[in-house]
């Protein structure tokens, strides 16, 4: 008699690996992993790991699957009464994973196979294009609202809203003292004072905390440690 399949204890028991693999793929890279070290990994048999995966490059690409959490957040951002607000949620989304000691060295990697990988390429553009087109859509109704400088083109602005997060995981991924948690506050005020510079609420944007003193600045005493957001923002 065929015994019965469990999907839990299968989904978990794939999730296992998945996560002995990632840690792998994270410090080895892809092409210097071996499936003899993921089964060591995770502690299974080859015959077992291929039950589960077909190949290697299943296994990589099983670590890159899409986040829940992530397309619940942009979809969320769709439907905000306040794009402002919704924005600022969006940035904390993406910006989350870079904190997770493996996750910016994982980007990393993936950018590289995907020069040689049409479909994983694909796929890393399709998400790249839904967090711009969202981002986009939340920059032209937060100037049409008059939150944000209405001067500012949408798609040109999402790219460089994009290209900041981008930078906490390539500064996190090659420099061992970059910690994204501490500069996210940084990020954060960068893009208030940059899209917000001639909009109506613009005197409403967080201080930096800092006087100058001719061509030099310094650190005021009663300034706050961290610029605060007006969202609330999902917690990981």
């Amino acid at each position: 008699m065929v015994r019965k399949l469990d999907p839990a204890k299968h989904q978990a028991r794939r999730q296992h690996i998945v996560n002995a693999a990632a840690e792998l793929f994270a410090v080895k890279g892809f092409d210097r992993t071996t499936t003899a070290e993921i089964c060591k990994a995770a502690g299974i048999s080859a015959g077992n790991l291929f039950h589960y995966f077909s190949n290697k490059r299943a296994i990589f690409l099983a670590v890159l699957e899409e986040d829940e959490e992530r397309a619940e957040g942009l979809a969320r951002a769709r439907t905000s009464d306040d794009p402002w607000a919704a924005l600022l949620e969006v940035v904390d989304l993406l910006a989350a994973p870079a904190a997770e000691p493996s996750a910016p060295r994982l980007v990393m990697e993936a950018m590289v196979q995907a020069h040689h990988d049409p479909e994983l390429s694909a796929r890393l553009s399709r998400d790249n294009d839904e967090e711009h087109a969202v981002i986009a859509a939340l920059i032209a109704e937060a100037a049409a609202d008059g939150q944000i400088d209405p001067g500012l083109k949408p798609d040109d602005t999402a790219s460089w809203v994009l290209a900041l997060i981008a930078s906490l995981y390539t500064s996190a991924a090659t420099d061992p003292a970059f910690a994204p948690t501490e500069q996210l506050p940084t990020l954060k005020l960068i893009l208030h004072r940059f899209l917000r510079a001639d909009s109506p609420s613009a005197g409403n944007m967080p201080r930096l905390g800092v006087e100058r003193i001719g061509p030099t600045t310094r650190q005021r005493e009663d300034a706050p440690a961290e610029p605060m957001t007006p969202a609330a923002r999902p917690q990981r």
